[in-house]
């Protein structure tokens, strides 16, 4: 999918990217177009990704890209058809030529193309409250509400039979059909995702979405950070409730339970028919099973497989919990 929200400044050649990351430019390769960055799932040939840690090691054996920013460590994992790109820091290294392709995608800048909608294609298709502002080439379906104080930026898609309500603001998004999402949410700013430098952190891009599939809820004040690298998904039938948030790169599958105040840290994968309790907090980069119960105030700091109901800090499998805490 060709990404609506930012632009690609490539292609580059090799050298320039080897340039950029103060590496050593190999004559032979000096030639080489590389046209894109994408993660190692959905990379293909001509562009570049990135290899950090053997967690994604099966990722990584299968990728497409051409070239893989990496350390001395991982590099065989790489098929011989990618270039390594030998680095000190991967993430810091992957930011930079991100940054290369995408200089648009580090900072959150307000949406100067707004207009208040009654002087926009929209007005008397939409039913909406007081002060709606709307950016350019946005699309909106049928039957569509938009509350009071609510803001849709630029090139944002919305389905039929939805809802957004008071004091919103939607970016960075495509929202499917009858999805209802509540008063002060906020949904597609880039997530919380940066290296401290010298001094100084240096922000790393988001590039990535927010997908929002059909028939979800999302309640009051809660907030859906976009993809860094890959895109941040809500499955159908998902229901979030008040000040829930979703971080950067996180999928969550169809038909989950989320309830109040729970966290979720980037790059986790929820799977289909999970119920999460209030105030649970979910760690970063795991892998939580189809039809999984998580009690309210757990703390999930492991994968969980399919089918399992845990709870506590760490979390652990109920039984488990309840026969050591009598």
């Amino acid at each position: 999918m060709v990404n609506p929200f930012f632009k690609n400044h490539g292609p580059f050649k090799f050298s320039e990217i080897l340039i950029k990351l103060n590496l050593k430019i190999k004559e032979s390769n000096n030639n080489l177009k590389v046209i894109d960055i994408k993660d190692l799932q959905n990379s293909k040939a001509n562009e570049i990704t990135f290899f950090h840690s053997k967690k994604y090691k099966l990722a990584a054996n299968n990728t497409k890209a051409s070239f893989c920013i990496t350390n001395e460590n991982l590099q065989n994992e790489l098929p011989k058809s990618c270039i390594p790109i030998i680095v000190d820091n991967v993430l810091v290294s992957t930011s930079i030529i991100t940054a290369k392709f995408y200089p648009d995608s580090i900072n959150d800048d307000f949406d100067t193309t707004v207009k208040e909608i009654t002087n926009t294609k929209l007005n008397g298709k939409v039913k909406y409250g007081r002060n709606v502002l709307i950016g350019q080439n946005v699309s909106i379906g049928s039957n569509c509400l938009i509350g009071h104080n609510t803001i849709i930026e630029k090139n944002v898609s919305i389905g039929d039979n939805c809802t957004i309500g008071s004091n919103t603001i939607v970016r960075n998004s495509l929202i499917k059909n009858n999805v209802k999402i509540l008063d002060n949410c906020i949904i597609g700013k880039h997530g919380f995702g940066f290296f401290p430098t010298h001094n100084k952190n240096l922000r790393y891009p988001h590039m990535g979405i927010v997908i929002i599939e059909d028939n979800c809820e999302i309640g009051c004040s809660s907030t859906i950070d976009r993809g860094s690298m890959s895109n941040t998904t809500i499955g159908k039938n998902t229901y979030l409730d008040n000040q829930i948030h979703i971080a950067h790169n996180v999928r969550i599958g169809e038909n989950a339970i989320i309830a109040g105040q729970v966290g979720i840290a980037g790059s986790s994968i929820i799977g289909n028919n999970v119920k999460i309790g209030g105030q649970a907090g979910i760690s970063g980069h795991l892998k939580i099973g189809n039809n999984v119960e998580i009690a309210g105030g757990s703390g999930v700091i492991k994968d969980i497989p399919d089918n399992t109901k845990v709870m506590g800090y760490p979390a652990k499998n109920i039984r488990d919990f309840l026969r050591e805490n009598r």
